[in-house]
């Protein structure tokens, strides 16, 4: 139970604005094989989803406070990843698993209001596909 709560706590934290990683976590647990890989896919992809889900509702926040002159993205730099927002749209979020630009596409779908079922149905599917390939390469090497 310990290890699962870690690594729930681990896909949380990585899937928010702040550093992580639980691609480590998921492998050691999955190659230790004290966890099931459906036990060990259910939980990563449901504390990396509801990460991401963290990232929405800031979103949603901080779109009221985007023309203030403390905001913390630049305008010319938030309407670049805005643009790409708009033309891609809701399929953007198939790459929310991917590290340095997922986290920020996650807050954008919250600004952008992104209906929450629609947002989450995405991001898990793009979560649970990452750990799935993520499991395949754990057995591949253990």
């Amino acid at each position: 139970m310990v290890d699962l709560a870690g690594l729930f706590a681990a896909a949380f934290l990585s899937a928010t604005l702040l550093p992580g990683s639980s691609e480590a976590a998921f492998a050691a647990l999955l190659g230790s094989g004290r966890i099931s890989l459906a036990e060990a896919l259910a939980v990563a992809t449901a504390g990396n989803t509801l990460g991401s889900c963290a990232n929405w509702a800031i979103g949603r926040w901080l779109a009221h406070w985007r023309d203030h002159p403390r905001f913390p993205v630049p305008p010319a730099k938030f309407e670049r990843y805005a643009d790409m927002y708009r033309r891609w749209g809701v399929w953007s979020l198939l790459l929310s698993w991917v590290p340095i630009i997922g986290d920020p596409l996650t807050v954008l779908a919250g600004v952008f209001r992104t209906p929450f079922w629609l947002f989450t149905a995405v991001v898990a599917v793009a979560k649970f596909g990452r750990y799935l390939v993520l499991a395949g390469a754990v057995s591949a090497f253990t």
